[in-house]
């Protein structure tokens, strides 16, 4: 609660509330869409590694484990190692020490990745995640005024991109849109920490959207309401944001059949 990273300075983080939404969070993956969970265990000395998906890309039968920007956070990368390890997948590690990549400025859209140039990832990085996933382009978003690339932005749905109503936002996605040869619809919402949402495709419950609580983003929870082919689940992210946690932070999603 004290020694996570933040941009800004603010209220301290309620621990017994974060874990319940967090308990949560983890409750509706496994037990309302069925999905197997792995949980990796809490290390004390890492105040940050509830935010998981900075520490690997995974990509089909891919998974590039990062070199997080911050230094603090570069040791949270070997848990992640041991459990994609456990899962049979290819793991590429980027050893160059020139190279900064955190997984919430990558943005994979289904068919290429956009990657954030912000403080925490650089060129370098990116290029070593275009040449890990060859089969996809590539191409690099300049992120100034917040954290990571999906600080603003995620996908809301197959061809579907959730984008948040700032300035700086609405300018980084006229770079994607200038930049793909890809045509892809926009949902914008008021809210630019609300436009991070985690979407899902199950075989099972078809187009499943997680998104931000109408209690904390009221405008935001309306535009996401008009998706009536989504099952939409509502999450309250309330503590974890005050240390710059997205939805998309606590989970890395794999495509793997679950009997492994």
């Amino acid at each position: 609660c004290r020694q996570a990273l933040r941009s800004a300075a603010g209220p301290e983080v309620d621990f017994a509330r974060a874990e319940r939404e967090h308990q949560l969070y983890v409750g509706v993956l496994r037990g309302k869409l069925g999905l197997r969970v792995l949980e990796l265990p809490a290390d004390e000395s890492l105040p940050d590694c509830v935010f998981v998906e900075d520490a690997a890309v995974v990509c089909e039968e891919t998974a590039l484990l990062t070199r997080p920007g911050a230094p603090s956070r570069r040791k949270e990368v070997e848990a992640m190692k041991r459990v994609l390890e456990s899962l049979n997948l290819n793991i590429v590690e980027m050893v160059d020490e020139n190279a900064t990549l955190d997984g919430g400025d990558v943005l994979f859209t289904g068919r290429e990745f956009f990657v954030g140039l912000s403080k925490r990832t650089n060129q370098r990085g990116a290029e070593i995640l275009a040449d890990t996933f060859k089969d996809y382009a590539v191409s690099t978003v300049p992120v100034h005024d917040s954290l990571h690339l999906k600080s603003f932005c995620s996908m809301a749905g197959p061809n579907l991109i959730a984008i948040g109503s700032s300035e700086a936002a609405q300018k980084a996605l006229k770079t994607m849109q200038q930049m793909s040869d890809h045509r892809y619809d926009k949902l914008t919402v008021p809210d630019d920490a609300a436009a991070n949402c985690i979407y899902l495709n199950i075989p099972s419950k078809g187009h499943v959207l997680l998104h931000r609580a109408p209690e904390e983003y009221p405008e935001s929870a309306k535009v996401f309401e008009k998706l009536k082919d989504h099952m939409l689940i509502p999450i309250a992210n309330t503590e974890l944001e005050k240390v710059d946690g997205a939805l998309t932070c606590c989970s890395v999603l794999i495509n793997k059949t679950s009997e492994l």
